[in-house]
């Protein structure tokens, strides 16, 4: 498959820049492995090449240019350039490979059958043969014999270099036998077998061979081509997310422009329906935003004044104002498939040593079927047959499973991760996974809410519930600080619409009074209320007490000279993260909450999601300090969190999760994001990576098994060419195959 691009981008420092190009021209690991050599032999360059995504990543020093590096690839035999944006009519790539496919699929299995069935040989078959064959091998095979001609003439052989010569050379024997030795006989008929019998090859045609292998591996590419693209659609399908275009305020007035003419500090209008169209916060009105497209989460978020939106997301009612913080490649979408393409243009390590030996796997290839023609001519098996094992050792050599095996499986993990709300940097992460055996839980943000919330209400003897909410909840309204708005917000959810206070007056460090509904109202803590000569009834002494020892905040209420409750305050637990931590359990992984809080709030948190050992007290700069001593011990660590103070302590650990609702500092750190604030997706996220790894050793193993085993029965003459030329078509088809159930990959939880 060629590939063709016309725009792109480099980025770079002072030193070193880096670009990406999208090479034309590839056909299998073996060119890769030619580009990439050439690549790396210029100074101060580094590049991989990946085969399945056609695109190199390139690093470059100030002495070089881009026009050098595409020189240098055109130089080689290939073409270079700035990779295209994903395209939603890729299938149409296709048309000339399908093109040819059709008058292989269509010219061949007349040849074939005739060939396989003697009885069916009428006089003069073998004619009707040539003219059905010499269309496939000559249009239809035409990518084989260009690719081969072109590499040939920069001294280098490819995958397409064996199949060119493995079908010209049956084609070639056919037509010397037809036209100057006795295949071209009225009467002629010749047996087939899977294996090949000495003869002296004067009587005998390779059409089927020329035809079947032709076809063969005509659709083996146009299978695998095919599949590739499906393979790379989760990425395709991220980037046309985003509107394309926005209703942007100028002067009180809504203006339709191109979403790329947006620039930070602009304000624009999401009406019910519509799609936010970058990252920003809601400047006017409130609605529910979907972001399941983004973050795979179901449920619509409700929205206000002051909250960020992210773009994609789906506005669902309200009208919305958005003011844009962030535009083009700086948005959550941008970065998330730029994570995701990063990855998909890596290599694991098994895959390099697969690449090296890609690159010299055709010549060594092409000196076995040499000398297999030699040792059986040595040998006396006679001319045909010795031709004939020569060219199935050719043909079933081809080492494309090897050069598909890591990137179509990266292609898919990565992509369905990305679905999922799962962004993998790299192919080295998901070598980390498999040994991980340790995870450590940042506890705000990511075992809990990171925001205070009103847990439980206790009431005094003769007090009612809804009263305490309400007038409690009344003056927490009134105020900002975190503790009171936790309350307030507790009680409308709770009961509803909440009366409006007078007389409201804070006292700092001990809590707020005022008149509610005719009552004056003391909400704060117990030094509040003995001012005004209140004592705390047993009951509320006990859940005051409680409230302590569990490390929460205990708001005491009480109006008309009397307490009449306690509202407990915490950061809350997220609900998922009790079932999170039994399935990290369950991936083999010991969990550990490791926090900056005291350790009684720490204690109280592990012992509600399930968790054995904590880490408390830790200053934000010792977190990192942790993660050492645990490695220090034997153990690989894995380390989850979301702010600034992980940052240090996520790359540090062998494979750092940062939740994609934590900070950019702390996203960057990590080797995993996950979108979702849900703790369930980091089990997801290791459980994804361990079965991405599996499967590009499984494909690893069945390319090398197939090449180990095929060519000694090749050599030995106990495969037929065509045989040899679909067995060699499957293994490729195969390997995507089993690449593409990631693609049915299904979180433990949806």
């Amino acid at each position: 498959m060629s590939g063709t691009a016309t725009s792109g981008s480099t980025t770079g420092t002072s030193d070193t820049t880096r670009v990406e190009l999208a090479i034309g021209g590839m056909t299998c690991a073996s060119c890769a492995a030619r580009v990439e050599k050439r690549l790396n032999r210029m100074a101060g360059v580094t590049a991989t090449v990946n085969y399945a995504t056609e695109k190199a990543r390139v690093s470059y020093g100030s002495g070089v240019s881009v026009a050098d590096l595409v020189a240098t690839v055109e130089a080689t035999g290939y073409t270079a350039q700035p990779p295209p944006p994903p395209r939603a009519d890729a299938e149409d790539e296709l048309l000339p490979l399908r093109q040819r496919l059709v008058t292989a699929g269509a010219l061949a299995p007349p040849v074939i059958v005739l060939a396989m069935v003697p009885a069916w040989q009428f006089d003069n078959w073998q004619w009707l043969s040539l003219t059905l064959t010499a269309p496939v091998v000559t249009y239809a095979g035409l990518p084989f014999h260009r690719a081969a001609w072109t590499n040939a003439r920069h001294g280098a052989a490819t995958m397409d270099t064996l199949i060119s010569l493995g079908t010209s050379a049956a084609f070639l024997w056919s037509l010397w036998a037809l036209f100057l030795g006795d295949a071209g006989m009225p009467g002629m008929r010749h047996s087939f077998a899977l294996t090949v019998a000495p003869g002296h090859g004067a009587d005998a045609v390779y059409l089927e061979v020329a035809a079947g292998v032709t076809a063969f591996v005509l659709a083996g590419r146009f299978f695998e081509a095919r599949a590739r693209r499906r393979a790379g659609a989760a990425l395709r399908a991220l980037l046309e997310l985003g509107a394309k275009d926005v209703a942007l305020l100028r002067d009180g007035r809504e203006v339709r422009v191109p979403v790329g003419e947006l620039t930070v500090g602009d304000r624009f209008v999401v009406r019910p329906g519509e799609k936010v169209a970058t990252d920003g916060t809601v400047a006017e009105g409130g609605s529910a935003v979907d972001a399941s497209m983004l973050t795979g989460e179901s449920v619509p978020v409700e929205v206000g004044v002051g909250d960020a939106v992210a773009g994609a997301t789906l506005n669902t009612s309200g009208r919305l104002v958005v003011e844009a913080t962030r535009v083009g490649s700086g948005t959550q979408l941008a970065r998330m498939a730029r994570l995701v393409e990063d990855a998909q243009n890596g290599k694991a390590a098994a895959q390099r040593l697969a690449d090296r030996i890609s690159a010299v796997f055709v010549p060594v290839v092409v000196a076995l079927a040499l000398g297999t023609l030699a040792v059986r001519l040595l040998a006396g098996a006679g001319p045909a047959a010795a031709f004939t094992a020569a060219v199935a050792v050719l043909i079933i050599a081809c080492p494309c499973a090897l050069g598909l095996a890591t990137p179509t499986a990266l292609l898919v993990g990565t992509g369905r991760g990305a679905q999922l709300g799962i962004l993998i940097k790299g192919p080295e992460v998901l070598e980390t996974t498999r040994a991980v055996d340790t995870i450590l839980l940042d506890k705000t943000g990511t075992v809990t809410t990171g925001r205070m919330t009103l847990l439980r209400t206790t009431t005094a003897a003769g007090a009612d519930e809804a009263d305490v909410l309400r007038f409690a909840g009344a003056l927490g309204h009134a105020s900002e600080h975190p503790v009171a708005r936790a309350v307030a917000d507790g009680a409308a959810a709770r009961v509803g619409t909440l009366p409006v206070p007078t007389g409201f007056h804070g006292v700092p460090g001990f809590g707020m009074r005022g008149v509610v509904e005719g009552h004056e109202v003391l909400v704060g803590r117990e030094a509040l209320l003995a001012e005004h000569g209140i004592a705390l009834p047993a009951a509320l002494t006990t859940a005051r007490s409680e409230a302590e020892a569990e490390g929460r905040t205990a708001v005491l209420a009480a109006w008309d000279g009397a307490a009449r409750g306690v509202l407990t305050v915490a950061d809350a637990v997220k609900d998922t993260s009790a079932a999170a931590v039994a399935e990290l359990r369950r991936l083999g992984l010991t969990p550990i909450l490791l926090t900056g809080d005291n350790r009684a709030v720490a204690e109280s948190v592990a012992r509600e999601t399930g968790i054995d050992q904590v880490i408390a007290e830790v200053l934000p700069q010792d977190k990192a300090d942790v993660v050492r001593r645990l490695q220090d011990e034997g153990r690989t660590v894995a380390m989850v969190g979301d702010g600034v103070n992980d940052a240090a302590a996520l790359a540090t650990a062998d494979l750092g999760l940062a939740m994609g609702t934590g900070t950019d500092a702390a996203i960057e750190a990590s080797d995993l994001t996950l979108v979702r604030g849900d703790l369930r997706t980091a089990a997801d996220a290791i459980r994804l990576s361990r079965r991405t790894l599996g499967t590009i050793r499984a494909n690893l193993f069945w390319a090398f098994a197939y090449n180990v085993a095929a060519l000694p029965l090749a050599a030995a003459g106990l495969l037929n060419p065509m045989i040899a030329g679909a067995a060699m078509a499957c293994s490729s088809v195969f390997v995507v195959g089993n690449s593409l159930r990631l693609r049915r990959f299904r979180p433990s939880v949806s």
